[in-house]
């Protein structure tokens, strides 16, 4: 009996794993180069890398997707879609609008509201960053619902190379799941840089985390002044918690700094503090539970310190690539900050690509990994041969007062062509809606950046004021299209709107004229 029953046993085992042998190579891809579970795996479940598998599968392809987010130091972690759903542009985006809104509560007193009680109007931390969470649980759902209906393999797992076309996720519970692709992007991005200073990791927190705060800010430090860090400080301080940021170099850099200037100038009058030329260099927990920052200017030596509520890291960001066993694959073309080279998205292993954040010298922007994605998707599998154009690529700054831009800064026009060849065209305006509450208008102010010869192509637009975002999206088509000044002069603006100011630019920095406006209707 015992043999028979070892007998069933060793027979119905046999049946299970010749059934799983089938299934697998049922779904496997015959190609040129073997045979592959997937003719493409995305490693990274954000913008770029579900915009390239989306695609794909558009085109008849066979995907997988592997995404798996390691939490913060703090703790924080959350769903699929990558930085930007989750702790980038579309939490910013809503924390930028809060902070507006509660703005426009205190503006429309002037145009005749009553509003009982305004000193008491202030913000309710919890209920904002529930609703904001909420806001991006949903669309964390429809993305999972959107992989599922296209049929695309969702891997919960971390992923890394175990040769050129062998993946290996590491699931939740620690298991194992290979799988292998004729194809593979590498779509991971990055993660908030923490210097290394004592304290920083253990009590300091980033962009992960600031979103979804389980209590309120306070009084706040925020170290760094790229775009991250101006734009947290910017709506934190408008939220009614007082902010500071640690300057080391420059803000903005990278952007046109002059109008880096008119950005955080805003910010200085609306009260957020700036320490320029400073660099931090301890974090310390009170026993009060408050945490005690110490800085240190880099030009005069002098160090600081004060006590803030919160501090928050935003000094760059890093590739994550180092998880991904890359010289398993036989990738090179590594940068020192752990970013890939890759000019054309495709590295040097043929078949591996990157696109996103992971990549070097490109734009860090949601929109240029979703269109590479894309772009990279049909030259894959629907025999395209259009390439991604990372040139002219608009972005705005969701400060207080927004900056938006596209094309090159005034800075490297001069560097690129020369003084001599260049010509700026600049103003300075007044937004209808600011004269009523009596808002500050010293910082609206725009510029074209252009080639002096005739017929003088604009090489560079640039903007401070409302809506910058709206206002800039539809002259970066301009630009693509080798926009002239006398092109934009002959256009017709719309009125009144802060838009239209750049279709009224006449006055150049060469010429030394006042740029204020005289009038806003003649």
């Amino acid at each position: 009996m015992t043999i028979l029953s070892n007998f069933l046993r060793i027979t119905k085992s046999y049946r299970s794993w010749k059934t799983d042998i089938l299934l697998v190579l049922a779904r496997r891809t015959l190609s040129s180069h073997g045979t592959f579970d997937y003719d493409l795996a995305v490693i990274g479940g954000g913008s770029g890398g579900l915009a390239c598998a989306k695609e794909a599968v558009n085109h008849g392809a066979r995907v997988a997707v592997l995404d798996y987010v390691t939490p913060s130091p703090q703790g924080t972690k959350w769903g699929l879609g990558g930085t930007c759903v989750n702790v980038g542009c579309i939490p910013k985006k809503l924390m930028h609008q809060a902070a507006l809104l509660g703005e426009s509560i205190h503006e429309a007193i002037a145009y005749g509201w009553e509003v009982p009680s305004p000193e008491a109007i202030k913000i309710n931390w919890a209920s904002l960053t529930e609703a904001v969470q909420n806001h991006i649980k949903s669309v964390n759902w429809v993305t999972r619902v959107e992989l599922r209906d296209k049929k695309i393999e969702y891997i919960n797992g971390l992923g890394e190379f175990k040769d050129p076309h062998t993946l290996v996720a590491t699931l939740k519970n620690g298991s194992k799941k290979e799988l292998t692709a004729k194809n593979i992007v590498i779509a991971v991005g990055g993660r908030p840089h923490y210097p290394d200073i004592p304290g920083a990791i253990e009590y300091c927190i980033s962009s992960d985390d600031i979103f979804s705060l389980g209590y309120p800010p306070g009084k706040t430090l925020v170290v760094g002044a790229g775009y991250i860090g101006l734009e947290c400080a910017g709506f934190l301080n408008s939220l009614g918690f007082n902010a500071t940021v640690l300057v080391r170099s420059v803000p903005l850099r990278g952007f046109d700094q002059q109008m880096a200037q008119m950005v955080t100038n805003e910010m200085e009058e609306k009260g957020v503090k700036f320490h320029h030329k400073c660099i931090p260099l301890s974090v310390e927990k009170l026993e009060s539970g408050q945490l005690k920052a110490r800085w240190q200017n880099t030009e005069t030596g002098k160090q600081s310190e004060d006590v803030f509520d919160t501090v928050l890291m935003a000094t760059g960001r890093y590739a994550l690539t180092k998880a991904l066993n890359l010289p398993a694959a036989g990738i090179t073309c590594v940068t020192e900050n752990g970013k890939i080279s890759a000019a054309t998205e495709q590295t040097n292993v043929p078949h591996v690509y990157a696109v996103g954040d992971v990549l070097a010298a490109r734009p860090e922007l949601t929109p240029v990994a979703i269109h590479a994605g894309r772009l990279l998707a049909r030259r894959l599998f629907a025999g395209a041969s259009q390439h991604m154009d990372y040139e002219n690529v608009a972005t705005t700054v969701f400060t207080p007062l927004e900056y938006g831009c596209v094309g090159i800064s005034e800075e490297l026009a001069l560097e690129r062509h020369g003084a001599d060849n260049i010509e700026v065209y600049h103003a300075f305006y007044k937004p209808t809606e600011f004269f009523i509450p009596q808002r500050n208008i010293r910082n609206c102010y725009l510029k074209a950046v252009a080639e002096r010869a005739a017929p003088q192509r604009i090489l560079g637009l640039h903007f401070v004021g409302p809506a910058a975002g709206e206002v800039i999206q539809g002259f970066a088509a301009a630009i693509k299209c080798g926009i002239t000044m006398e092109q934009l002069m002959n256009t017709v603006g719309i009125h009144p709107t802060v838009a239209e100011e750049f279709t009224r630019l006449n006055i150049t920095k060469r010429s030394g004229k006042d740029p204020n406006p005289a009038s806003c209707c003649s």
